[in-house]
């Protein structure tokens, strides 16, 4: 019992014990655990104040931030308006070419001249005819086949060549003058794609196409439904739903084309008298 009784109350070695009391005075005497305590205490204190300057650093940085947005905005601002300034001045340049050209048909070319720009589009044109529209479905989502062949994805949109199947079919029908959204359309006009967007002479549209057509009203229509592009387009509206409409018109008014562009022309012959210029164009057919 006295040996239980003398390593229960002696559990260390002495000299365990006398090696732990040593390295402590060695170290300042501090326990183990006061020494961890601290630890814990400086490293508390060095995060606050890695987050303390953090924060300051973030103030400080907000204004300049903020400053360069806002002048970034500013320039965004400037430069969009002188865009849109140099746009205006362009379309006012276009309109005065094509003013003098149309003078210059006139004065030159007599009635002849007036008949000339009538067909090239160079003046604005009213008369019966009919409105066409052309709208992208409500909700797209057919696959591939269809009228519109081609193998691919298809959608509910309408595409570029399906506007060129209707102005053709307008053209065939017995159409005088035909313009989409206010674009006139000449012989020298492309109905082309940019991505989803359709282009009429480089000019992106956006869906409702309202296309117009100066002719005679009940038989244009009639003509142009009975034809295999009016076909086409109520199988569109079948297979994709894509809403048409098509109604006669007493009167539809077309602007005149923004430029006619010559490309060659020739002097009437000696004999035809003054002032009756005759020429000829040489010009692009279709729109497709």
């Amino acid at each position: 019992m006295s040996l239980l009784n003398n390593v229960m109350d002696h559990s260390l070695d002495e000299g365990y014990a006398e090696a732990a009391a040593r390295r402590d005075a060695e170290e300042g005497g501090l326990p183990s655990t006061l020494r961890a305590k601290l630890w814990l205490a400086a490293g508390l204190v060095l995060a606050a104040l890695v987050v303390t300057v953090g924060a300051a650093q973030a103030r400080i940085s907000a204004p300049v931030v903020a400053k360069e947005r806002d002048e970034l905005i500013d320039r965004i601002n400037a430069e969009t308006a002188t865009a849109d300034e140099l746009e205006k001045s362009v379309e006012k340049l276009r309109d005065e070419v094509g003013a003098r050209q149309r003078a210059a048909l006139r004065a030159h070319g007599g009635d002849t001249g007036e008949r000339i720009a009538l067909l090239a589009g160079a003046t604005a044109v009213h008369g019966p005819g009919v409105k066409l529209v052309v709208d992208d479905a409500r909700e797209s989502g057919s696959d591939g086949g269809g009228p519109r062949g081609g193998g691919f994805s298809d959608t509910g949109r309408v595409r570029d060549r399906d506007m060129q199947r209707v102005v053709n079919g307008l053209w065939e029908s017995g159409a005088e003058a035909i313009a989409i959204n206010g674009q006139r359309l000449t012989s020298l006009s492309a109905i082309r794609a940019a991505g989803d967007a359709v282009l009429v002479d480089n000019r992106p549209l956006v869906p409702p196409y309202t296309v117009l057509a100066v002719g005679n009203g009940k038989k244009l229509s009639t003509a142009f439904q009975d034809s295999a592009d009016g076909r086409y387009l109520r199988s569109l509206q079948q297979n994709f739903d894509i809403r048409t409409s098509i109604s006669d018109q007493e009167e539809v008014r077309l602007p005149a084309a923004p430029s006619l562009i010559v490309r060659t022309a020739e002097p009437g012959a000696a004999d035809a008298g003054k002032g009756d210029g005759q020429g000829t164009a040489d010009t692009e057919k279709g729109t497709s």
